[in-house]
């Protein structure tokens, strides 16, 4: 079966992404993002117990294509969500 290919958008809802597929998934999405010249991006990973938005956070620590990131406003997602500034290539 052959991948299908969704337009990227400026927003990636993780709630049905197992944690263990979130720096794959994140890795991919940021590239893509670049690749369209989209650089300030939000990912909602929802309120829960915290375990997801630990995890993203943890990710984007470290990845070589963030610029920086913070709890998104209330009217955003409040803290179950993140905005992302990517790197400019």
């Amino acid at each position: 079966m052959k991948p299908v290919k969704l337009p990227i958008a400026d927003m990636l809802d993780l709630h049905t992404f197992n944690p263990r597929e979130l720096t794959d998934l994140l890795d991919d999405y940021f590239i893509a993002c670049v690749e369209a010249e989209i650089y300030s991006v939000r990912l909602i990973h929802g309120k829960g117990k915290g375990i997801l938005g630990s995890r993203v956070r943890g990710i984007l620590r470290q990845h070589p294509l963030v610029r920086s990131y913070a709890p998104a406003p209330p009217d955003a997602g409040g803290w179950g969500a993140v905005l992302v500034e990517l790197k400019r290539q």
